[in-house]
């Protein structure tokens, strides 16, 4: 069997690819040895969102009659949670499967083994394409003295698998897992300690996001280490480098991910090894695909819950003395008083009047990055988002609040 293009992984690069080029006259078989979509729709994205989203549901509920309702409540179904989550996850990858077909992509689905540049083994079939396209993907980081054993060390992917919720639980970092996993246990009633290696949590964020977030956390009574580390496990108890002793139900590892990156054809997505996002894999096999551009350092960052958080360019640490960060609180505006969610910010950093910077914490902040993105990466000055008209009330409504407040 010959094609002109292989692709091993189907994932958001791996599909995406196949599907542009497939869609471009290309003939194109893709392997994947699970199932279509990759980390983020089956044990990623996808999932911890619906979670997160029943949290916040519930969260509500308990909360009800502080909006005029009186609701008894008093438990919940985890089983019935986790059932509606993998529907979710189950219907998003049949609206897939059909979307590569229909694009002229032929699917193999069994583990492919490269025999040459040109020739891959698949279910005992040899298949000659012209170009090979890695896109493999990652899998979580194990950590030296943590390794994961499903039981009392989990991973992001063992965590998809609980039945049911523990009393108490350790995450180890504070990215974008380890926060969505804290917020999700929190809401859950979880009593929930994070450990960061790191000052602040969110490292890679703004300081200010990062400091927000900590007062937050407070606020909801979620406990975290900083500057610390796991130094052992005995017997289940966990003992901190600072001294702390922890007795959590289980440990979730949210250390990040490593690439798993084939030595021929040519890597995308989380195979390269670079940013491992889906958006920022999609843009890298439309790159490859159709030759469309993007720009590396304005890649968006989202962590999902309550308040968002989202972030792109430049963060108020790398700044130079001519950079200038303006901030407006998200109270100044009438849409988050209706909306009980007052709690964060809008943050620009800018110079000679272009924005190089965007850091939002707040309900909807997801969306509201996007609107600062395509300022950014089509250059337009201040003063031009000046003549722009925003719908009050609104979140968005707060970008221009805060453009218009410049000289």
């Amino acid at each position: 069997m010959d094609f002109e293009y292989g692709i091993i992984g189907g994932g958001p690069a791996g599909y995406m690819a196949g599907m542009i080029l497939a869609k471009q006259g290309h003939s194109v078989v893709l392997f994947e040895k699970d199932r279509l979509g990759g980390t983020c729709l089956n044990r990623g994205c996808i999932p911890t969102k619906s979670l997160l989203h029943s949290s916040e549901v519930y969260k509500q509920i308990i909360n009800a009659s502080d909006y005029g309702f009186e609701i008894d409540i008093k438990s919940f179904d985890f089983s019935k949670i986790a059932e509606k989550r993998d529907k979710t996850v189950e219907k998003i990858r049949k609206s897939l499967e059909l979307a590569v077909k229909n694009s002229g992509v032929n699917v193999v689905y069994s583990e492919a083994e490269i025999q040459d540049d040109n020739t891959i083994l698949a279910d005992e079939n040899m298949y000659k394409v012209s170009k090979i396209i890695a896109a493999t993907g990652s899998k979580p980081r194990e950590l030296k003295g943590l390794e994961f054993d499903g039981k009392f060390v989990l991973s992001s992917d063992d965590v998809l698998k609980l039945e049911t919720l523990p009393k108490s639980v350790l995450i180890i970092g504070s990215g974008a897992i380890g926060i969505e996993w804290a917020r999700i246990f929190s809401n859950f009633g979880v009593e929930v300690n994070i450990v960061e290696l790191s000052e602040h949590l969110i490292p890679l964020a703004d300081i200010e996001v990062s400091k927000r977030i900590e007062r937050i956390f407070k606020q909801k009574k979620i406990k975290f280490y900083l500057n610390d580390c796991v130094e052992k496990i005995d017997n289940n108890i966990v003992t901190l480098k600072s001294g702390t002793i922890l007795e959590p139900d289980f440990v979730l590892s949210a250390v990040g991910r490593v690439p798993v990156k084939l030595d021929l054809g040519i890597n995308i997505g989380d195979s390269a090894g670079e940013i491992q996002l889906a958006h920022y894999a999609i843009s890298q096999a439309q790159k490859l695909a159709c030759g469309i551009e993007y720009k590396k350092d304005l890649i968006p960052s989202v962590i999902y819950g309550e308040p968002e958080i989202a972030w792109v360019g430049l963060r108020e640490q790398d700044c130079d003395a001519e950079c200038e960060k303006f901030m407006l609180p998200i109270t100044a505006l009438g849409k988050s008083w209706c909306d009980d969610a007052t709690d964060g910010f809008i943050k620009l950093i800018i110079k000679n009047k272009h924005i190089l910077g965007a850091h939002i914490v707040s309900k909807e902040a997801s969306a509201l990055i996007h609107e600062v993105l395509i300022a950014m990466q089509n250059n337009i000055t201040t003063d031009e988002l000046k003549e722009v008209c925003f719908a009050h009330p609104t979140y968005s409504e707060g970008i221009s609040e805060l453009i218009i407040s410049l000289k």
